[in-house]
């Protein structure tokens, strides 16, 4: 592990997270980051990962990928969009994730924002079944100061019922976000 993870893993622990689970093994692996109210949620889950000695990628609005923020982000595996377009990211990131030989793990909020949403966004399902990568259930509980995955979940051919069972899933764990009264299940 490099010193740069090291420094991550104790940032980790001044802040007092304690870390659940490890790095997904797979080449290819969706991590669900659930719940997403705050920019901070962001910053946690980068120092989580990296303290392990691995790398995620995530998508991030085009609006911030300008200097002087565009090399850091690169560095951090941000991978500019447009969210007036929400087709574009999907096929973006499978494209990204396609033509990558190193592992490559996206963490994702199904929520799609870190606004209230009752009905979560599915293209985090089209990229993991275009790939047949499994999905991890993802968590960075405020109220424990928790952060990693707990579950693999199984897909289906069905995208909505997948998502709703997913949601149920988080509904039942009872996870705090930064921000509660921005996160919903239902």
């Amino acid at each position: 592990m490099g010193s740069w993870a090291k420094f991550c893993g104790f940032v980790i622990r001044a802040l007092g997270w304690k870390v659940d689970g490890g790095v997904a093994p797979e080449k290819y692996a969706v991590l669900l980051v659930v719940p997403h109210t705050s920019f901070w949620d962001f910053i946690i889950c980068y120092f989580y990962y990296t303290s392990l000695g691995a790398k995620t990628h995530t998508l991030g609005n085009k609006k911030f990928y300008v200097w002087p923020f565009r090399r850091m982000l690169d560095n951090m595996g941000v991978i500019p969009m447009d969210p007036r377009n929400p087709i574009a990211p999907v096929k973006k990131m499978i494209d990204s994730m396609k033509s990558s030989d190193e592992k490559f793990h996206l963490a994702i909020s199904p929520e799609g924002t870190r606004q209230p949403v009752k009905k979560w966004k599915i293209g985090y399902h089209t990229i993991a079944r275009e790939l047949n990568c499994p999905v991890y259930l993802g968590h960075i509980d405020w109220g424990t100061k928790h952060i990693g995955y707990t579950e693999k979940f199984i897909l289906t051919d069905d995208p909505r019922k997948d998502t709703d069972a997913i949601q149920a899933y988080y509904e039942k764990a009872g996870y705090k976000a930064r921000n509660p009264e921005l996160f919903k299940t239902r």
